[in-house]
């Protein structure tokens, strides 16, 4: 071996050192996730194991509250506030009972536990939102602007802002709109195809624009998670790309349909990986320019169809 080829093996060992080396000192992460093709909801703690664990069905959403409960949906229409200790529910709101849906075809795909006690509920089929309050009354109505009506497809995720605007992602029109307190839009991002055409499917392999998350940044900037569009993208006020992870970007790693987002107080971003395949991992945290700083991939305890997650702690410091 020459002294030349010598010294470029020890930089090449370097490089996989330090590498491996950040992965490795980066935190692991305790984080609640849901998949309903395992029925399935679990919280992971820092060592891997499973510290809690229910059975769920369809779920889109979940959110852990600052008492400790769960506000999940056990259906497609019934969302709940679960006590994890004793799995009492506490709190429910069932869309087939309000009044107007009895004879429709209703969907949750969101939900929110708001500041002052009350609960948005955004109902697809229905084509809206609503404000319930702690005794399961309905306070607040906000009637959705949706080109493509569908039960299944008008919303995913939505969240009511801190301006008391709501960002909503409308999954069947390939556009995230904000509304105000009125209703009115005030902003809206048709996601883009970038020129390529639409591929049906839900893996790798397919393509599309049915976004599934939304997220306002501190700068103003909107932070989506593009479903099938296979990327996460940021976009200004006056909506032009400032950033984008696309499919391959990742080494190692294919991205498929992107659902949800969590900014960590790092800055990095959280991402959830559905329907990629047990060769690519179900969650993945990325920092802003692409490093792999922790990724999860479990496909016994969890399947191809992990679409909610929320990191609870990092370092062992609770995340609000």
């Amino acid at each position: 071996m020459t002294h030349r080829t010598f010294l470029r093996s020890l930089a090449l060992l370097a490089f996989v050192f330090s590498t491996s080396s950040q992965l490795l000192d980066a935190a692991t992460r305790k984080f609640i996730a849901a998949d309903s093709s395992m029925k399935r909801i679990a919280i992971i703690n820092e060592n891997g194991d499973t510290e809690w664990e229910h059975q769920i069905g369809p779920l889109h959403d979940l959110q852990v509250l600052d008492n400790g409960n769960l506000l999940i949906q056990d259906s497609w229409t019934h969302v709940i506030e679960l006590e994890r200790d004793d799995r009492k529910i506490v709190w429910q709101y069932d869309a087939k009972q309000s009044p107007g849906n009895e004879d429709r075809k209703i969907e949750i795909h969101a939900f929110q536990r708001l500041a002052n006690g009350n609960t948005m509920v955004a109902e697809s089929g229905r084509g809206r939102i609503v404000e319930v309050d702690v005794q399961g009354k309905i306070v607040k109505e906000l009637k959705l602007q949706i080109t493509n009506p569908h039960p299944h497809r008008d919303t995913r995720l939505a969240r009511k802002l801190d301006s008391g605007h709501y960002l909503v992602c409308h999954e069947g029109d390939g556009a995230v709109r904000e509304y105000d307190g009125d209703g009115k839009v005030v902003w809206e991002y048709e996601v883009p195809l970038f020129g390529r055409e639409r591929r049906n499917g839900h893996g790798v392999e397919a393509f599309g624009n049915q976004c599934f998350s939304a997220l306002r940044l501190t700068n103003g900037n909107t932070l989506i998670g593009t479903g099938n569009g296979h990327s996460v993208i940021e976009v200004t006020p006056k909506r032009e790309i400032v950033w984008k992870l696309e499919q391959a970007d990742l080494p190692g790693i294919q991205l498929a349909w992107v659902t949800t987002l969590q900014v960590l107080p790092s800055g990095n971003i959280v991402i959830g990986n559905c329907h990629a395949g047990p060769e690519n991992p179900q969650l993945i945290e990325v920092t802003r320019d692409k490093k792999v700083i922790w990724k999860f991939q479990d496909f016994e305890r969890f399947g191809n169809a992990l679409t909610n997650s929320q990191i609870l702690s990092v370092d062992d410091e609770a995340l609000d």
